[in-house]
């Protein structure tokens, strides 16, 4: 298996976001395996290796690939004398690293009903004690060393608790008894819905892009000049009421508001909804992680392809923001929010406390589509070695949102972070925000 040595993926990796010891190097890192075992408590052995389609992977499939990455990434090389628990897996659960090896094929993950649930907690029960003894054992100097691969590990296991609950929503959705995985623990009482706002901001050359010591991925670097010519941004995302305007106003039988390959995607996937939305005695319903529930007029709208968004937009006599644009309204503000951590596990209203902020929910409940495709900024360099290929082979065809979600974690997200999905995407939890050029 041919992987760049530590010493060269560590280069061109951001330094830990904090001072380092063996102790909270060691706290953090539980923090995040723990974590990821308690979303999974819902669950029952079946659940764990349902693959509804290519694009999701089971809960199992999760559990140990995340596994796998600390593993491959760093036990095998900052452990003397490290065996791997099972070289089977290595086949098993590489996602796309080809640098690393061969792999299974993704669209069959779902076929596995071997190694078993129980033998998958084992694997990742063996990884975290050789983990937990790696890193408490630890001298300053090896900790500043291995903190970089150590902290993406981490991150790597966040964003695949995202995927795996938006995963499980996506399975349980394709079953027509739409089970529960868990009750929402934020309440959804309705609230009125703020006012739409449009908040200005000058042309000029805006510093773009991720700087300083915390962590961020390599795609958020490095910082940059951009010019922006002036804009409006919505202080607000759009919510079900205003989508639902759209719907009844024929958003989905009128061609002039897509782009090309949306309306065929329309045509072909027999679009006139967002996912999960569904009608019953003239009322609108949608699946949620706490089963079926009643659409929200002020909610959010979420679940929206690119394609949507954009057609929602030009229907509005507005346009999807860039993501500079986007970047630069956020910078200034607090990154809060409903996250993960509030165990909502959806968007919800605007809170009584945002209802007069200058933004609101710009971080956590839904991932904001940009019009901006994802592509490198101006002298990005990839690190070498399989973890290389963490972002940078995926800049192409994909365009990218903004924020965080509802399933992100709080410790997650940043206003530079960067993540892309192709246009037809759904299934993530995705929304809309409106932007507007101010011509001169």
């Amino acid at each position: 298996m041919a992987i760049a040595s530590n010493t060269d993926n560590a280069k061109m990796l951001p330094v830990f976001s904090e001072t380092v010891t063996p102790e909270n190097l060691s706290k953090r890192y539980q923090q995040v395996r723990h974590f990821t075992e308690r979303l999974c408590q819902p669950l029952v052995t079946e659940d764990y290796v349902i693959q509804a389609m290519p694009d999701v992977s089971p809960p199992k499939w999760h559990l140990a690939h995340t596994s796998w990455f600390l593993e491959t990434f760093i036990l095998s090389l900052a452990s003397s004398g490290y065996e791997s628990y099972d070289p089977s897996y290595g086949y098993l659960f590489n996602s796309y690293y080809l640098t690393a090896g061969e792999r299974h094929s993704r669209p069959k993950r779902g076929l596995l009903s071997r190694p078993t649930v129980e033998e998958i907690y084992r694997y990742r029960a063996s990884v975290d004690q050789h983990m937990v003894s790696l890193l408490e054992g630890f001298h300053t100097e090896e900790c500043e060393r291995w903190a970089p691969l150590i902290e993406l590990g981490l991150h790597h296991e966040q964003q695949h608790q995202e995927l795996l609950l938006t995963d499980v929503k996506y399975n349980f959705a394709c079953n027509p008894l739409r089970p529960v995985y868990t009750v929402g623990s934020v309440s959804r009482h309705p609230l009125a819905m703020a006012p739409l706002q449009w908040v200005g901001f000058p042309e000029g050359v805006y510093w773009i892009g991720h700087e300083g010591k915390r962590f961020a991925f390599d795609n958020e670097s490095p910082r940059h000049r951009s010019f922006v010519e002036a804009f409006e941004l919505s202080s607000r995302l759009i919510t079900n009421a205003e989508y639902l305007t759209f719907i009844a106003n024929g958003g989905y039988e009128r061609p002039e508001l897509w782009l090309s390959m949306g309306w065929d995607a329309v045509q072909r996937e027999g679009w006139h909804a967002p996912l999960y939305w569904e009608q019953r005695d003239g009322d609108w319903w949608m699946m949620t992680l706490s089963g079926m529930q009643a659409v929200q007029h002020a909610e959010p709208v979420c679940h929206v392809s690119y394609y949507e968004a954009d057609a929602y937009a030009r229907w509005a006599n507005a346009r999807l923001p860039t993501e500079e644009e986007w970047e630069i309204a956020a910078t200034p503000l607090p990154v809060t929010g409903n996250f993960v951590e509030d165990q909502a596990f959806h968007p919800v209203s605007i809170r009584e406390t945002e209802s007069t902020a200058l933004f609101s929910q710009m971080f956590g409940d839904v991932w904001e589509w940009t019009q901006s495709h994802y592509s490198p900024y101006p002298g990005f360099i990839p690190a070498s070695g399989a973890v290389g290929e963490y972002n940078g082979k995926f800049m192409a065809n994909q365009f990218v949102l903004r924020g965080g979600s509802c399933a992100t974690s709080a410790s997650h997200i940043r206003p530079t972070y960067r993540n892309f999905f192709p246009a037809e995407a759904r299934w993530q939890f995705m929304g809309i925000r409106l932007a507007k050029t101010i011509h001169k």
